[in-house]
């Protein structure tokens, strides 16, 4: 299926999309404030080690140190792969004060700071590079075995004798050159001499490598094959990436264009409201049925509805499409959300096993276009589908909003009669350890009007009951859940 891919460039910040017949399948978002840690390379400190959770944080220059697990250090996973040695404690492998080479796996995500790997790899156009590693890997998407031994010959006819590293083939490999090949194993080996010499000469903390912004990574990761064109808004990053396409993506060239039109590219387009809807708790399908779809710390979830699509035959029917289309919009929400970790879907329940079947398929082929790596495991005990995706970044909802000041993200409010019967017992509470001579009440608007309408008796009885006056005030800068009382 044709792709097209949108670049939207201003000083603050870059966005790309990546367009399937007109509609939005995935957003990136980088900020200049902001960019993402993932592929940076850090020369840094270890500041603390846990041996009780096997752990280490890790000063790399951040505003929190950066998290570092004993299995995610080289020289673990290489005796846990048959390295020969067996695997030891991280109190045996690190110490507080020890510089060490590491690379940002996980970016910060909430109120966790980046996770970190020992084991280096720096991704080229074709390959993907291991300096730590002696062998080649190739692309599990990379299926025809005769290819995969073809593409291996041709990589190791490359690669220099001296070579002590490893590599592993991409997908964006499958139509690769001999020259293609060899272009990407001397850029790597550049990179990573530069990363090595600069790693001798600075102090710990301090970044070694940096991966490409955002234009310049949708051009090495995101073009494929059945790319069409790549529009880009920007007349100055045009350029850059034209030349950045001549230099290390020659076959992308011709189809980097600059985008001059009047109307804003991604307004023409319709991914502004694309974005918009992402951000929405609720996702409408064109049949009438809808996801309602609940982002957590731990997990996702996702709950199919009929909503108002009556169907055909029977409810069986109605079900049974329903959930189909529901499959296909759920696959696009994760992409385009960038929705990682646990993820539950609850489809509508089906009595018939072949309609199971069917809707799992589709899920899965859905899926299959993900750049991200999915795990399904299928129907549970109780209907429900339970998927893993990769999460390496943050979610589109945690890049553009924040929690709500006035429900701390709960997605709540209190109502104005709760909030009364609280200002009620607190009053009470006030009139037993102090003798004012009046109260009064700050609250909202709402809040007051309660108490002169519904509550005015609970009110009247109060003030009886504690012998002094309550007055009332409304505060316009208080939200729905804010109030004060005053002892005067």
């Amino acid at each position: 299926m044709s792709e097209d891919i949108l670049i939207n460039v201003t000083p603050q910040e870059t966005r790309v999309a990546v367009m399937q017949q007109g509609v939005a399948q995935e957003i990136h978002i980088e900020r200049a404030a902001s960019r993402g840690l993932v592929g940076n390379v850090y020369l840094g400190k270890v500041a603390r080690v846990l041996p009780g959770m096997q752990s280490a944080f890790i000063d790399i220059g951040l505003e929190r140190a950066a998290f570092l697990h004993v299995a995610d250090i080289w020289e673990m996973r290489h005796a846990q792969h048959g390295g020969g040695t067996p695997p030891r404690p991280i109190e045996q492998l690190l110490h507080e004060g020890q510089t060490l080479m590491v690379q940002v796996i996980k970016d910060p995500i909430g109120t966790k700071g980046a996770r970190l790997s020992t084991q280096i790899s720096i991704a080229g156009r074709m390959l993907v590079y291991l300096p730590q590693e002696a062998h080649i890997g190739i692309s599990q998407r990379i299926e025809s075995e005769a290819e995969r031994e073809q593409l291996r010959g041709m990589l190791q006819a490359v690669i220099p004798e001296s070579e002590t590293g490893g590599f592993i083939i991409r997908t964006m490999a499958e139509t690769a050159t001999t020259d293609d090949l060899a272009t990407d194993v001397g850029y790597l080996r550049k990179l990573w001499g530069n990363v090595q010499s600069q790693a001798q000469t600075v102090r710990a903390p301090c970044c070694l490598y940096q991966d490409l912004p955002l234009a310049r990574r949708a051009l090495r990761d995101l073009v494929t094959e059945s790319t069409g064109s790549i529009q880009v808004d920007s007349r100055e990053n045009f350029v850059r990436l034209t030349e950045f396409a001549r230099d290390y993506t020659p076959n992308v060239l011709s189809r980097v264009m600059h985008y001059t039109g009047e109307r804003p590219l991604f307004d023409l387009f319709g991914v502004e409201d694309e974005i918009e809807k992402a951000l929405a708790r609720r996702v409408d399908l064109k049949s009438g049925g809808y996801l309602i779809i609940d982002q957590t710390e731990a997990m996702t979830t996702i709950d199919v509805n009929t909503g108002a699509f009556v169907g055909g035959r029977n409810f069986d029917d109605t079900i049974f499409k329903t959930n189909l289309e529901a499959a296909q919009a759920i696959a696009r929400q994760l992409r385009l959300r960038n929705l990682g970790g646990i993820v539950i879907a609850d489809f509508i329940d089906m009595d018939n096993a072949d309609h199971k079947s069917a809707v799992l398929a589709e899920l899965n082929k859905a899926l299959s276009r993900d750049r991200t790596r999915i795990g399904v495991s299928g129907f549970t005990s109780l209907g429900l589908v339970e998927m893993t995706r990769k999460r390496t970044r943050e979610s589109l909802a945690h890049v553009l909003c924040e929690p709500c000041p006035v429900c701390q993200g709960r997605g709540e409010l209190k109502t104005p009669r709760t909030i009364c019967y609280e200002i009620l017992r607190e009053v009470t509470r006030e009139a037993r350890q102090f003798s004012p001579r009046e109260f009064r009440i700050l609250a909202s608007q709402p809040v007051i009007d309660m108490f002169l309408e519904e509550e005015s008796q609970a009110l009247a009885m109060l003030s009886d009951f504690i012998g002094k006056p309550v007055s009332l005030a409304v505060e316009n800068a208080y939200s729905q859940v804010q109030y004060d009382i005053i002892l005067m």
